[in-house]
């Protein structure tokens, strides 16, 4: 099932089983009083194979589709500059932050995900917290899943890479990039000052490889989609460096080309399978707007 995260995507998915009118079918599968599912419906909030239907007596036949808006439901209880949730069940909560926040609390920052997630749990009375299974640098922006327990936590900890089979980012690359496509392969490891730094020989770090594709370039710049094979620390941006065209907005590994004020990086793919019923589950994000307008 791919979900997109764009802020009128968020539903809840189901799966027509037999031939049924289309309020009786939300009665028997959407926990909400009828008043709201109503209003939903009312509202254009209920998609049947894609295309909105506002009939109380649609009739739906075995494998249709069938989409229930729960944006006003979050909404109700969640508004945050920083992030927006796209997905959530009672194992896990997807989110998409924005630049500037970081993943999980580090020394005396106290602005983070996990902090700004479990206000929200609090708040809509849920008995849980956010565990952090992955993370994105402050600065990058884009989707990420949390665990809601422990339990799910550590399933998604020790079978991350059986579990995560599509993870890609889009980013502003410094320059106009020669090849179109193509995969860079070496080692990563961290000096004294915490800096990640290549080698194209094992230098007792970790093998990181990262295939690219090019989607717009002009002479300054290249838009660029990364598709991840391994999840290292600053992956992306180290191998944009040592191709010569760093990420753009990268204090780090970049060259000083800051034409967004930010860096240049979003996680855009997210495809994973549910830890606990093991459903396929995808999620995508529209490319941010700003990025595209660097190529008009």
């Amino acid at each position: 099932m791919r979900y997109n995260a764009n802020p009128k995507g968020e539903y809840d998915h189901y799966e027509v089983k037999e031939e049924q009118p289309l309020l009786e079918f939300l009665l028997a599968n959407v926990h909400q009083t009828r008043t709201k599912i109503k209003q939903t419906l009312q509202g254009q909030g209920v998609r049947v194979n894609g295309k909105t239907v506002t009939q109380f007596d649609f009739l739906l036949t075995p494998g249709m589709k069938v989409a229930f808006s729960k944006t006003k439901r979050n909404q109700q209880v969640f508004k945050s500059h920083y992030l927006r949730i796209v997905y959530e069940d009672r194992w896990l909560i997807v989110i998409e932050k924005q630049p500037g926040i970081l993943s999980m609390a580090a020394g005396h920052s106290t602005l983070n995900v996990k902090t700004v997630l479990d206000d929200y749990f609090r708040k809509s009375h849920q008995h849980c917290t956010a565990h952090v299974v992955h993370r994105l640098d402050r600065d990058t922006s884009g989707l990420m899943v949390y665990a809601k327990d422990i339990d799910t936590e550590q399933i998604l900890e020790h079978n991350w890479h059986d579990i995560v089979y599509d993870r890609r980012y889009v980013a502003v690359l410094s320059g106009e990039m020669e090849q179109d496509e193509g995969t860079i392969e070496n080692w990563l490891k961290d000096n004294k000052a915490y800096i990640t730094y290549s080698s194209p020989v094992d230098n007792g770090g970790k093998l990181a490889i990262t295939h690219f594709h090019v989607m717009d370039r002009t002479t300054d710049h290249s838009l660029v989609e990364f598709k991840l094979e391994t999840g290292r620390k600053n992956q992306i941006r180290v191998h944009a460096a040592d191709m010569g065209h760093p990420v753009c907005g990268d204090t780090k590994y970049g060259n000083g080309d800051d034409p967004l004020h930010r860096l240049c990086l979003h996680a855009w793919l997210l495809c994973f399978y549910h830890p606990v019923t093991r459903q396929p589950m995808e999620f995508e994000t529209t490319v941010p707007a700003a990025f595209r307008h660097l190529f008009k």
